[in-house]
């Protein structure tokens, strides 16, 4: 699991959180995750978003 910072730039994300609390995220709208949640894809549009967060961002963009 790892914290996530960014900005939505097209596709819907829906979040659940191990606490029970969920979202959804659309283009336009910036975010910060925190370890311990679940995410997918709702739609049929990919998800593109920047990642600000560094350590995730190098994490993801290296298949790790």
């Amino acid at each position: 699991q790892a914290r996530h910072i960014g900005v939505v730039v097209s596709g819907q994300l829906h979040v659940a959180h191990d606490d029970g609390t969920e979202g959804d995220l659309g283009p336009g709208d910036a975010y910060r995750i925190e370890p311990g949640h679940d995410a997918w894809v709702t739609g049929s549009e990919a998800f593109v978003g920047y990642e600000f967060e560094s350590t995730t961002a190098e994490q993801f963009a290296t298949g790790s």
